[in-house]
């Protein structure tokens, strides 16, 4: 019998491991249901669905619900697979308590290969939101990490939250080419019930010893502030600094100093391949003799949509009015080859 969960998802802890979620798949497909002692409802279900290409996707759905209906929780497991290589581990979570705290939470590793290049990739993924039962409390958070077989890595976050008149967003990003180019950047920001609004970003982009360093903090009220900043690096042991602020400061000068930056990422491609044995271990449908995989990617499954359908009434996250642009995303970033 499945027991409830009433336990909104913690924030802050970034994508879980396949051991902290411990998806264990239903063998045989079924359907179970029934009532505790004390009124409270359960069901545990799995199945597992076909498409073309060679898609399967195996899965199992469990909840429960209080006698007096003011708590409930879904959670779905899944894996999916197809002939031409892809792979998914998946687990999402919904749930809402007696105080009426609701949550949403997902979960996911993937595996691809490239038809030609035969280039293997992991992506890992989440996504938590949770909203108060009471006032206007919540918060949400995107985090999602890649890495391909030739040492290609990104990681990111989004992440949004409110408390009553407050709001707070943070985004940031980490690029690795492989090759020596990094790309990192970061963008916070807040704003009160009053309009006033505060934040600061940062970049720092380089590629074998050269690059730069820029940032920016402001303040965003009556008066209005900012200070701008930045670096150059030659990779000769000069750097040059300059930056001003609307107080007065203005400084512009070449000094002596070293360049340190972090060249390569601290988790890479060798530790998301130790660390997603189950995902690379799904095994896909036996392809018939002479039938070939299609590159379209694989079919949306029915039982996740649905879950996916019933939360619709759960926080989203709003559009946001950032103030102030997102420095360099869409220049100069290390490619992927």
């Amino acid at each position: 019998m499945s027991q409830p969960r009433d336990t909104p998802p913690k924030r802050d802890t970034g994508i879980a491991s396949e051991k902290d979620w411990g998806i264990n798949l239903n063998k045989e497909i079924k359907s179970e249901s029934g009532v505790n002692e004390d009124g409270s409802t359960w069901y545990n279900e799995s199945g597992v669905d076909f498409g073309e290409n060679g898609y399967r996707c195996r899965w199992t759905v469990m909840g429960g619900r209080s006698g007096d209906g003011s708590s409930e929780w879904k959670e779905a497991w899944w894996e999916k697979s197809d002939w031409t290589g892809y792979k998914e581990l998946g687990a999402e979570k919904t749930g809402k308590n007696a105080q009426g705290d609701t949550w949403w939470e997902t979960w996911q590793e993937v595996l691809r290969v490239d038809e030609l290049s035969n280039l293997a990739r992991i992506e890992k993924s989440a996504q938590k939101q949770a909203k108060s039962g009471t006032g206007s409390a919540g918060w949400f958070e995107k985090w999602w990490e890649k890495y391909n077989a030739k040492g290609w890595s990104e990681k990111g976050a989004h992440k949004y939250g409110r408390l009553n008149d407050q709001g707070w967003w943070e985004k940031w990003e980490e690029q690795y080419d492989g090759r020596g180019a990094v790309l990192k950047w970061t963008d916070k920001w807040a704003e009160n019930g009053t309009g006033t609004k505060w934040g600061d970003k940062w970049e720092e982009k380089f590629n074998h010893g050269v690059g730069t360093r820029q940032g920016e903090t402001w303040h965003n009220d009556d008066k209005g502030w900012s200070r701008t900043w930045g670096e150059e690096h030659f990779g000769n042991g000069k750097v040059h600094k300059y930056g001003r602020s609307t107080s007065g400061e203005n400084w512009d000068n070449i000094v002596e100093e070293g360049t340190y930056y972090q060249a390569e990422p601290h988790y890479g491609w060798a530790d998301a391949i130790g660390n997603s044995e189950q995902l690379l271990n799904i095994e896909p449908l036996e392809r018939p003799s002479g039938a070939f995989p299609s590159v379209e990617p694989a079919p949306k499954d029915p039982q996740q949509e649905a879950i996916k359908d019933e939360l619709g009434r759960n926080i989203q996250e709003p559009q946001e009015q950032q103030p102030k642009s997102e420095p360099g995303m869409d220049e100069d970033q290390p490619s992927q080859d």
